[in-house]
Order: structure tokens, then sequence, then C-alpha cells
């Protein structure tokens, strides 16, 4: 004959009281109003919903509230759900997806005393706020806490519902105030608390820019979570202000720097930087310049003794005012450039360690100097025009940057020397070139009339276009005509 436990399949080591601690395990918790609940639904019926939320008691929430706008259910037997607590007895406990059911002042008190959220809905804009229906009362709602950020456009609440804190009750229900606010700055709070909990220095996110200063832009890292990046760290490019780097709603890549606790802050202080969460520039000029090669640059900055001018992004050289030009002598940068102007320029020496270009805008151009020894040959008759009158001789520009000089001492021996004297500057002249030193970036000129009334022959020629023996003719004819006018 079988025992009762072996009836009821119960092993016999097991005692009755260990089956009672078992049964009763997380039962013996009370709920009360304004608990949260992740129930689990247990059966339903035409009107109501009953879940297991494991306690003693079940619970029953409203079908109604369990539907979307189409009226469908949106759960199933086991399905798990979120509720709260409207009231509770030893036999049953009333729940609520946000306490939207049909409603009570006692429900709202509940509400109040327990801050337990409310589902209400925005009607209409009125002075100062938002009137709201909430668990069948009318309550209001102040613009500064329908949402966490400033409300531009009010329209965009109507019709719409949401969860509420219920703040303030007075005369019996008559003046309710309530904020939608509270409850998102405390969903926030977790979600930042989250965030910032992982987050560390060195790491690399994207981030939206959200407001520009002179000194840096502000950036949304996370919800809730700011960060500020210098203007020296916008860009590894020279920028004067922020709109030059990024624009507000940009979202870019970042990198965070520094993340400071505050004193007496609930944020903490965090430093970004755009520039260092991209390559280096530097590190790709090894590979992509060369001594000699020519490129275009910006002028982005101006120096006493020269101009820094941005040959790549993130990559600057100086033209020292020695290597501005070749035709004229510049003694500040600002004789020969403006900032922001684009200019050639060609690379003269490169210094990796130090991140250092020279760079040289005449060499771009070319030396008027180069070849000058072909271009005027000894001999030949050259126009210029007096430039400037020295003690020792006057100056005469043949060409931008090539200036000859008439020596005191030839002046003296030329026919024409009195008109010659008497040149201002910006008079044009005819000479002929004595001597020309490239090296040293000088030609020798003399008068086209000695002083004796003959023609300054010495090495003349018309600038002979053709062979040499085009020259000795010339010559030639020039000695025979001087021998016929001695006779």
């Amino acid at each position: 004959m079988m025992s009762d436990k072996g009836d009821m399949g119960i092993p016999e080591e097991e005692s009755f009281e260990a089956l009672l601690d078992a049964y009763g395990d997380g039962l013996g918790e009370e709920l009360k109003s304004g608990d949260k609940v992740d129930a689990t639904v247990i059966s339903i019926g035409e009107s109501s919903v009953y879940v297991n939320t494991g306690t003693k008691s079940d619970g029953v929430v409203d079908r109604m509230e369990l539907t979307d706008d189409e009226g469908e259910l949106t759960v199933g037997v086991g399905d798990s759900v979120t509720l709260y607590v409207v009231s509770a007895t030893e036999s049953e406990v009333v729940l609520s997806r946000q306490m939207s059911g049909a409603g009570t002042m006692e429900m709202l008190f509940d509400a109040f005393s327990s801050k337990t959220p409310v589902e209400g809905k925005v009607n209409e804009q009125i002075k100062g706020g938002f009137s709201v229906s909430l668990l069948g009362k009318r309550a209001f709602c102040p613009v500064s806490q329908i949402d966490i950020s400033f409300v531009e456009k009010g329209e965009e609440f109507i019709g719409k519902s949401f969860p509420f804190l219920v703040t303030r009750i007075e005369g019996e229900g008559k003046n309710i105030v309530i904020s939608r606010r509270k409850l998102l700055e405390a969903e926030l709070e977790e979600v930042r608390a989250a965030f910032l909990e992982g987050l560390s220095e060195g790491d690399t996110l994207e981030a939206k820019v959200i407001k520009l200063m002179p000194y840096g832009a502000f950036m949304e890292l996370h919800a809730g979570v700011e960060g500020m990046a210098h203007i020296s760290e916008l860009s590894w490019s020279r920028v004067q202000s922020c709109e030059e780097a990024v624009s507000v709603g940009d979202t870019i890549p970042v990198k965070v720097l520094k993340v400071d606790t505050v004193e007496g802050k609930n944020a903490p202080r965090i430093a970004l930087s755009v520039k260092q969460a991209s390559q280096d520039p530097w590190e790709l000029v090894g590979d992509t310049m060369r001594v000699g090669e020519q490129f275009s640059g910006k002028v982005v900055r101006l120096a006493p003794f020269g101009a820094f001018v941005e040959v790549a992004p993130g990559t600057e050289g100086l033209v020292h005012v020695s290597e501005m030009s070749y035709t004229k002598r510049i003694l500040k940068p600002e004789d020969a450039v403006t900032q922001g102007e684009t200019v050639q320029v060609v690379v003269k020496a490169i210094d990796l360690e130090k991140k250092r270009l020279s760079l040289s805008m005449r060499d771009a151009h070319g030396d008027p100097w180069q070849g000058v020894a072909l271009k005027y040959p000894v001999g030949s008759k050259v126009a210029g025009t007096v430039e400037k009158k020295e003690s020792y001789g006057i100056f005469v520009k043949l060409e931008p940057g090539v200036t000859g000089l008439l020596p005191k001492s030839k002046l003296a021996e030329a026919a024409d020397a009195a008109a010659l004297s008497s040149a201002k500057p910006g008079t044009e002249v005819t000479l002929l070139v004595d001597a020309v030193d490239e090296e040293k970036r000088r030609i020798t000129l003399v008068s086209t009339e000695a002083a004796d009334g003959a023609s300054n022959w010495k090495g003349y020629t018309e600038k002979p276009k053709g062979k040499s023996e085009a020259a000795m003719g010339t010559m030639g004819e020039l000695l025979m005509a001087a021998m016929k006018k001695k006779k």
C-alpha cells in the first residue's frame, strides 16, 4: 500500500517545510501603490489581462491598456510586461501601464505621493504651458517642463500622449501641475551615467557639433553628455574661427583628451580633439613632398621675417622675405603678399623631425639673372630706364629684376655725358653692355658714343642673332670706317 506521500508523488526525503519554503520563495514581498513590477501574462479575458506579479497575489490590468492604436492586443500568455501598482490588497493587485487607466482622485494622490508616472494627453497650448488630460482630470504642464531642451514649436506636442509626474495637487484636484521633464531627466541620468562609466581618455568616437564659441566647439558625445574641442584642436590647419573648421549639426569623429571631475557639478569636464582623431599630415610629408617641387599654397600668417604658407591641409612652411622676389627688394612680407592670398612656392628644404618646410616664392617664378650673359652679351646694344642715381654711377633697369650700372668713370668718357647725367628716373636710355658677371649679378654699361665723338665700338654689336661671323663683319665695317676717316 502506498503512503500518502507516494500518492502525492512527493519524494519521501523532501519535508513539507522545504516544499512550503520553495512555494513561498519570492512571494512574501508586499506590493504598494507606485511600485514598478515586471509581470508575466498568465491569462487574457475579454476586458482584463491577468499577470503573475511574483508575489502571493496575482495582478490584473485593463485589457485596453495593452492594445495598440488599432485595438489589437500587444501581449500574449507568457509575455513579460512592465506595469505600475495602482492599488494592492491581499487578494488582488490592480496594475496599470503608467497608470493610464480610468482614474480617480485617490489614484492621482497615490501617484503624487509615490512619484508614479501617469500617462496624459496634451490637448492644447495655453499661456505659459500646455493643457493636459490626465486620468480624466485637467492638468497644467509648464512649457519648461514639457521637454529637456528649449521648446521652439509647442504645436509639435499637441495631440500626443506622454508619461508625466504629478508635482502639485491643490484644491481637491482643481489645480494639478505635472512635469514630463523630470522623467526625461531621470532617464537621461541613467543613460548618461552608464555612458560615462565606459568613457576613457584616448577613446575615439562620433560627436555632434551643437554650439560654436570664439574659443572652441561644444559637442554632444551621447544623450546628456557634452565635451568641448578648443579651437586649436579643431583642425591640423591653422584656423582663425571655429566656423572655418566645423559647422553646427556636423557629426564628426573626435578623440577624448581628458575627463575631469568638477567639484560641485554633476557633469565632468571633457576635453576633445577633432584633429587628433585623424592622421597627422606631417606623417605623409616624407612620401608626398620633395625638395625642388612646386606647390600652390595659401598664405595663412604673416610674421616680421616672412610669410607662412599652407601647401597641404595641416602642412605649412615659411617663405623668408629674402625668398619672396628676384625682381624687387622686399623689406617686409606685406610688401609682397597678403594673408589669404594663394601663391606659388618651391620647396627648398624639409625637416621632418622639427616639422618645418623652407619655401621660396621667387624660385617658383624663375631667376631673371639665369642666362643673362646670353641674353645680354658684351657689346650688345640695350634699352632701359633710369632707375636711380648714385655718387658712383647711374642704375639702369633693363627688365624686372635685372639692373645694370653705368659707372661714373664710364659716364665721364661718354660724348653724351651731360644728357645722361641730367636724365631723371624713368627716362629711357640706350647703352652698350661692357661687362657681365652672372654669378655676382652685375652688368656694366657704357655710352654708345665715346667722348672723342667716335662710336664706342669696343665689343659693340646690335644684339647679334646670327653666327659669330656676322658680328665680326660688323666690327670690320666699323674699323674700315674709322681708318677712312683718318686719311
